[in-house]
This record gives structure tokens, sequence and C-alpha cells, in this order.
């Protein structure tokens, strides 16, 4: 028997997942490799960010295994990562980021 994914962790070190189609409240999440539980808290739209542990505030987003924001307020797993609680990286940030990626 197949198992259906709704939604994609693109690096082990992420904090957040992408929704592979919309995920309505109440659902639990399916990430192919991650067997952790978690219930989705708010609908989340297809193609957005979902929190897979606690992020407390000024905390890095991690997707693809690198920092791509700065969250804005402490987001519980299982719910929507958008722009209403995640801000850009200033320039010291994202150059400070830049040097935090290890090439092989």
């Amino acid at each position: 028997m197949s198992r259906k994914f709704n939604a994609l962790k693109l690096n082990a070190t992420d904090n957040v997942a992408v929704a592979l189609r919309g995920i309505k409240e109440g659902e639990w999440l399916s990430i192919q490799g991650d067997d952790e539980k978690i219930q989705v808290m708010q609908t989340i739209p297809y193609g957005h960010k979902i929190a897979t542990t606690l992020i407390p505030k000024d905390a890095k987003i991690l997707k693809y295994g690198e920092c791509m924001g700065i969250s804005t307020e402490e987001i519980l797993p299982g719910y929507h990562v958008h722009v209403f609680n995640v801000r850009g990286l200033k320039e010291e940030e994202r150059l400070s980021s830049i040097k935090e990626v290890q090439l092989p």
C-alpha cells in the first residue's frame, strides 16, 4: 500500500515543510521520511510553508537547509509560516547566512 504525502521537507535541518496541496486545519502532516505526528492548526495553501517544530521569535526559518528569513513571533508546529510572521534578512544577516553554508 503506497502512502500519500501532503508536505515536503527539503532538507533534514529545515524547521518548515512545503505543502504539496492545500492542507485543511485538523489534518495531519504526512512528510516522506518523517514519522513525527504534527496536526495542521490552520489551513495551509498549496506551496506554502508550515512549521514542523517550535520556532521561537527572532529565530531563523530554515528551508533548503538555509536561512530564508527570521520569525517575527513564536510559531508553533502545524502553523502557517508566511509574510505575516516572517521578515526578510537584513544585509548583514544575509551575508552571515551565506558564510554559514558549507560547500562539499
